[in-house]
């Protein structure tokens, strides 16, 4: 049975109890904040519920023209 998690947990004690954590945080969907001597270092997060792999690239690819055909103009070397 998984209980409520704290918000915060130092470095040590997350490494002794990292997977009850993991798992912690999976179920709770709360975040969890990892410190090292009083200072936050790192935030463990849940995944989101599902990734949409298609469509996830659209709009990043820049278009550049034909990369496949030949030039136009022939090279020095060629010559």
């Amino acid at each position: 049975m998984i209980h409520q998690i704290p918000t915060e947990i130092g470095a040590g004690a997350f490494k002794s109890q990292c997977l009850k954590l993991l798992d912690a945080v999976a179920f709770s969907r709360a975040p969890l904040v990892i410190t090292k001597r009083g200072k936050a270092v790192a935030k463990l997060v849940p995944m989101s519920d599902s990734i949409d792999l298609f469509g996830a690239m659209s709009g990043r690819v820049i278009f550049e023209g034909d990369i496949i055909s030949s030039l136009e103009n022939e090279w020095e070397v060629a010559r």
